[in-house]
Parts: C-alpha cells; sequence; structure tokens
C-alpha cells in the first residue's frame, strides 16, 4: 500500500489546513434527524473494512438500527480475523451472511469492498489506516460510517478534512463513531447547557482513567508489520497513542459544550506502568490544560495503568452549575437542578439509525470535519506531551511529521522509539 498518491493528497489539502488554522472553528450543535428510526425501503447494503472486535461491533449495531440492512463484503488484513468476524455475523441470520466471494484479505481488502455494490461502508481498521480509506470510500460514491479516532497525525487529519468537504458536495452521509453525540441523556444535557442551564460554561474537567487493556504477543513467524498491526493499541502510527484512540471521546463532549476548540494546549505525560517491549511506544498516561480562549478552560486525565481506579466522566462548570456526565446518565446541580429521567437506545446502536435515517431522507448528517476536529484536539494533546512544548492550533494543524510509513508491506519495520518530553522535537 504506497501512501504517495497519499502524501501528495495532504499537500494538496493545505489549502483545507489554512482555512481552518488561524483561529478555532466554532463546531455546530448537533444536527438532529428527523426520524426516530429509518423507514422502511429497499435494503441498505453494507460492506465492513476492519474485521475485529469494533468492526464486527458495528456491522451487528447496523444489523439492529434496521431490518432492511445487510452484510453483503467483508474485507481484513488477516483471514484469521475475517472468519472470526464472518462465522459471528451469520448467527444473526440472513442478513449477516456473507458469500465466501465477497470476503476479501489483504492491505489492500478495502479496494475489494469498495468495489462491491454495497450503499454504506464501515470504516473499523486501526485509525492509521482512516484517511486512506475514507478518502477512497468518497471517491467509490459511499456512505460512511468511520469510527473514532479518524487519523494518527496532522497531515491524516487535513486529509480526511478535504475528503470531507467532498463528501459533502456528493450528499454523501457520515456518522463517526462518537456515540455520545447520539446518546440521549448527553444530547439533552447538551441542549440544556446551551440554552444556558448553567450559565456561561467556563471550564471543564474530563477523564478516561482505567487499567489495561488487551495486547498481543509477537510471534517468530510474523513480520514486524503483521505483528505491531495485530498489537495495534500500542504503536502511535496505528493508534496515535491511547490519547487518541480513547480519551478523544471525553475531549470531544468538552469541544462540544464550549462550541468550540483549543487555542493553546500544554501537557504531560509517560511511560511508567507499562514499560515492557509488548507494548510498542505509546504513553501510559496524559494529563493537559486546554485554553479555550475567553478564560475558558479545559483539564484533561487519561491513563491506563494496572491497580488504578477507573474513572470515564466529564464535568462542565458554568458561572450557576455544573454539569455531570458520563455514559447512561447526566444530571445538573446549581440554579437549575436537572437529573437525566428519559428513555434511550443503545448509544452504539442509535448512531446508525441517525446514519440510515440521514441516508433515506432525514435531515442531512455528516459528521467528519468535526470528529477529525476532537481528533485533531487529541493529537495536539499528545505531540505537546510527547515534546514538552506548549502548542497553539494553528501550529499543531499545520504540523509536517507522518507518523505512517512510506508504504506498508508485510516485513520489517522498526518500532519507533518512545517520545522524551524536552528531547523529543515538534515537527
Amino acid at each position: 500500500m504506497n501512501r504517495r498518491n497519499f502524501i501528495q493528497g495532504v499537500a494538496s489539502s493545505i489549502t483545507v489546513a489554512a482555512s481552518v488554522s488561524a483561529a478555532p472553528v466554532r463546531t455546530p450543535r448537533p444536527r438532529r434527524v428527523i426520524n426516530s428510526a429509518a423507514p422502511r425501503g429497499d435494503t441498505l447494503t453494507v460492506g465492513v473494512i476492519g474485521c475485529g472486535g469494533r468492526g464486527s461491533g458495528a456491522a451487528a449495531n447496523i444489523l439492529e438500527a434496521s431490518p432492511d440492512t445487510k452484510i453483503i463484503a467483508l474485507g481484513d488484513a488477516f483471514p484469521d480475523r475475517l472468519a472470526s468476524s464472518r462465522e459471528n455475523l451469520a448467527k444473526l441470520g440472513e442478513r449477516g451472511t456473507v458469500a465466501e466471494s465477497s470476503c476479501f484479505t489483504g492491505l489492500d481488502a478495502y479496494k475489494a469492498v469498495l468495489a462491491t455494490d454495497c450503499d454504506v461502508v464501515i470504516l473499523a481498521t486501526p485509525p492509521g489506516f482512516r484517511p486512506i480509506h475514507f478518502a477512497a470510500a468518497v471517491e467509490a460514491g459511499k456512505h460512511v460510517f468511520a469510527e473514532k479516532p479518524v487519523a494518527v497525525d496532522a497531515p491524516g487529519i487535513r486529509s480526511f478534512i478535504d475528503s470531507a468537504h467532498r463528501a459533502t458536495e456528493r450528499k454523501l452521509s457520515v456518522v463517526a463513531g462518537t456515540q455520545r453525540r447520539h446518546e440521549a441523556c448527553y444530547l439533552e444535557a447538551m441542549d440544556l447547557i446551551h440554552n444556558g442551564a448553567i450559565g456561561r460554561p467556563l471550564s471543564a474537567r474530563v477523564f478516561w482513567n482505567m487499567g489495561g487493556l488487551w495486547s498481543v504477543e509477537p510471534r517468530s513467524d510474523r513480520s514486524d508489520v503483521e505483528n505491531q498491526m495485530r498489537n495495534w493499541l500500542y504503536y502511535t502510527w496505528l493508534s496515535g497513542d491511547h490519547i487518541v484512540e480513547q480519551h478523544v471521546h471525553n475531549l470531544d463532549v468538552a469541544n462540544w459544550a464550549f462550541e468550540g476548540l483549543p487555542t493553546h494546549v500544554v501537557s504531560v505525560g509517560g511511560r511508567q506502568a507499562r514499560t515492557a517491549p509488548i507494548y510498542g511506544n505509546i504513553f501510559d498516561h496524559f494529563g493537559s490544560d486546554l485554553n479555550y480562549g475567553d478564560g475558558r478552560f479545559a483539564l484533561s486525565m487519561a491513563r491506563q495503568q494496572e491497580g488504578t481506579p477507573g474513572r470515564v466522566e466529564e464535568f462542565i462548570h458554568g458561572e450557576k452549575g455544573v454539569a455531570f456526565l458520563t455514559s447512561g446518565s447526566a444530571r445538573i446541580e446549581g440554579e437549575n437542578p436537572w437529573q437525566f429521567s428519559g428513555k434511550q437506545r443503545n448509544p452504539y446502536v442509535q448512531e446508525h439509525i441517525d446514519l440510515i435515517a440521514s441516508i433515506r431522507g432525514g435531515a442531512y448528517l455528516n459528521e467528519a470535519e468535526r470528529v477529525a476536529q476532537s481528533t485533531m484536539t487529541a493529537i495536539m494533546c499528545r505531540m505537546a506531551a510527547y515534546t514538552g512544548a506548549e502548542l497553539d492550533w494553528g501550529q499543531a494543524l499545520g504540523s509536517t511529521e507522518l507518523l505512517m510509513p512510506q508504504s506498508i508491506s508485510f516485513g520489517p519495520l522498526a518500532v519507533a522509539p518512545v517520545a522524551i518530553p524536552g528531547k523529543t522535537v515538534f515537527a
């Protein structure tokens, strides 16, 4: 998979960077779909690119979202992952059963999936590949569900935003895997916040603290690239580090609450609890101070360290109160107290209901630029932590650092050194 065309595309999208780098971009309030569920009609056919846990989960979610969906193509780099996903999806019935002739493996499997007559494509490979796959999906005229995050470096973000604009021109619906944006308790709480329930939002505290995650031991009969791709969480070129891969959810909530993007960030981070080679070259903890201008700021904390207490939530502090947000629950304390008491669907299903409704004539949804901005927020925090430098938005978005290798094939690939704040240079 040669990245020459991708890099040329990055160069051609500098105008996109210029349009969003001079000052923070105000992010619009979430658009609501007209339909509470997709209307019945002709079957929407779905292709899946990336058959790991999230891709297989998203495929099951879109089947649950509407009885008029069917998985018709699967693609993954590894035959065993595809076979497992295919077997599990077939258990969901005829709509999840995929013919062997429509199953494709290898690093170019995405091209074969996009060449089928699927209407919608799920992009769920490791995030480093997302800009390449999204550009190809838009070019192929597919509606897209893109799992978060959507890039691992600034050139990837610029490419993704460029593709987002092309998707709008072609009226292609795009929904991202930031499921809080489709979760009833978050939507109701944000409407209240934006309508003054806590007064002017002044600060936020956002957390994703947890223990460890899965890992895959390297095997001598596999190439460096295959070993790293199977253990992708721990390599920056594939995941962007856990602040990008995971904490993007919470940073997205901060952007949402402030209806804008940070102007500057200073971060700390390091690698103290996970130092073995199996953990690649990523950090295990981060802390960031994000400046949103006009005296507004957010404090962010993310860690993956065994034996430490978990905390996954957001606090939005305003002049008149505080909003407490976490998946499945939301409340406001202060002058206008409130507790979410409504019903909500599984947000992982709701996001597909909203995508299908958009495709079928509901309010048009294209979340691509917004999720790119939130991904860039996380990348900016990571770059600030890796280098020890205080960065502004334009500087970060204009970075020329390419984490993805120039070309990808199943062969040798040295692991990049672990970043050292004060010594690693911002590029």
